[in-house]
């Protein structure tokens, strides 16, 4: 499971990602919008920041802005910003591999090779899976709801 440290950022993401080209929306917007603790949201957006996601505007028009396109940023980038390594046994992390400390040999182990799976086939996903591929497609429920509160 994700954290709900990682499935705020995805949901702030999106609202940001929503926005028209240049268009900030404020952390208060997005809390309200979103059901995110605000105070929880701030840290997030600036986690985000740090990682060169998002960008924050100050004054009157001020908020958060993309700074890097929406179709460049994949899910697997964010929740490993958030909650580390996707890899289910730390023999499978490209990024932090150490061998399993009750491993007697990893090229014969069963349960590493089942994982390897499963874990292959969900890192593609969300490897390829885009902030821009979601809104396109409208998979964010949050945002259904608000366009037909708005309609």
């Amino acid at each position: 499971m994700i954290s709900n440290k990682a499935k705020y950022a995805l949901r702030a993401l999106l609202a940001v990602a929503a926005q028209p080209e240049g268009e900030a929306i404020t952390s208060t917007e997005i809390a309200r919008s979103h059901a995110i603790p605000h105070k929880f949201l701030e840290q997030i957006l600036l986690d985000l920041k740090k990682s060169g996601i998002l960008e924050s505007r100050r004054g009157k028009a001020g908020g958060y802005v993309m700074l890097r396109p929406a179709d460049t940023i994949s899910f697997g980038e964010v929740l490993r910003i958030f909650d580390g390594p996707l890899a289910p046994l730390p023999c499978l992390s490209r990024n932090a591999y150490r061998r399993c400390e009750d491993c007697e040999n990893e090229a014969r182990c069963i349960i590493r090779r089942e994982l390897a799976r499963s874990y292959e086939a969900s890192r593609q996903v969300l490897e390829s899976r885009t902030i821009a591929d979601a809104l396109r497609e409208g998979q964010e429920p949050g945002f259904i709801a608000r366009e037909r509160r708005a309609s």
